[in-house]
C-alpha cells in the first residue's frame, strides 16, 4: 500500500460570512494521480488555493505526515516539495521562457542547489515546443504552449506533488490530449498529481481516485473507474458517450 503524501482533514475555507469550501476530507498516495471534478464555482480553485497556502483555512493539511500551518506558507511549500500550477498560469510575459524557467528553480537556488541548467534541459526534453522557443518572450506563447510553460516552470522546483488547476481551459483537444499525456508521464518520473479539471470524462481516464465537488463540498468520491461509470456522474458531468 502505497503511504500517503497529502492527507487534508475537514478542511474549511470561508470568504467573510461565506462557507466556500466545508469540510472537505481528501488525500493523494504517493504516486498517485487523483482528480478533482465539479460545476464552475463548486470550490475546486479554493480548495487547491487553501492546500497551497494562498488562502486562510481551518482543518488540517498534513504533508509527508507533517502538520502545515499558516507559518509554513508557500515558499516553505514549495521547497518541501508542493507546486500549484494556477488556472491564470502566470507568466512573466516580458521575460524569455528560458528566464522565466530559471526562476522557477529560486528556491532550490536558496539551498545551495545550481542544476538549474540541467533541470531546464530536462524540461525542454518533456516540453520540446520550449525548448524551440527558449529565447521567446514568454508573452508571445500560445495557448497550449502557456500551459507547458507553466507546468514546466514548476517542475523545475522538482515537486513530489504537482496541483494543476484546469490545465485544459482554453486549448483545442489535440493539445489537452498532450497535457494530459504529459502529466501520465510525470507520475512515471515519481511526480504526484492533483488535478482539478473541467473535462471530467478525461481527467478520471488517467486518474486512480476522484472527488466530485458541489457547492464547496464532497459530494461523490471513489475510484476513478467506478466514478466514470457511476450513471448519477455520468448524467450530471460526463455525458453519455455515443456507440
Amino acid at each position: 500500500m502505497e503511504p500517503l503524501l497529502l492527507d487534508v482533514k475537514d478542511l474549511n475555507v470561508f470568504y467573510g460570512n461565506v462557507n466556500a469550501v466545508q469540510n472537505i476530507n481528501l488525500k493523494v498516495k504517493t504516486g498517485g494521480i487523483v482528480s478533482i471534478i465539479g460545476p464552475n464555482g463548486a470550490g475546486k480553485t479554493t480548495l487547491l488555493s487553501a492546500i497551497m497556502g494562498r488562502l486562510s483555512s481551518s482543518g488540517s493539511v498534513y504533508y509527508q505526515s507533517e502538520g502545515l500551518t499558516a507559518n509554513e506558507g508557500i515558499a516553505y511549500r514549495v521547497s518541501r516539495g508542493m507546486c500549484l500550477v494556477p488556472e491564470s498560469r502566470e507568466l512573466f510575459s516580458e521575460m524569455t521562457v528560458e528566464d522565466n524557467l530559471q526562476l522557477g528553480a529560486f528556491t532550490s537556488y536558496l539551498k545551495g542547489k545550481r542544476d538549474y541548467r540541467h533541470l531546464r534541459q530536462e524540461i525542454y526534453e518533456l516540453f520540446p515546443r520550449l525548448g524551440e522557443r527558449a529565447k521567446q518572450l514568454a508573452g508571445t506563447l500560445s495557448g497550449g504552449e502557456r500551459q507547458m510553460f507553466a507546468m514546466g516552470r514548476a517542475l523545475m522546483a522538482r515537486p513530489k506533488l504537482l496541483m494543476l488547476d484546469e490545465p485544459s481551459l482554453d486549448l483545442a483537444p489535440l493539445v489537452v490530449k498532450e497535457i494530459l499525456n504529459i502529466v501520465v508521464t510525470l507520475r512515471t518520473q515519481g511526480v504526484s498529481i492533483l488535478l482539478v479539471e473541467q473535462n471530467a470524462r478525461a481527467a478520471l481516464e488517467i486518474s486512480d481516485y476522484g472527488y466530485v465537488m458541489e457547492t464547496g463540498q464532497i459530494a461523490v468520491k471513489g475510484r476513478a473507474e467506478a466514478l466514470a461509470n457511476d450513471p448519477q456522474v455520468v448524467d450530471a458531468y460526463l455525458g453519455r458517450q455515443s456507440n
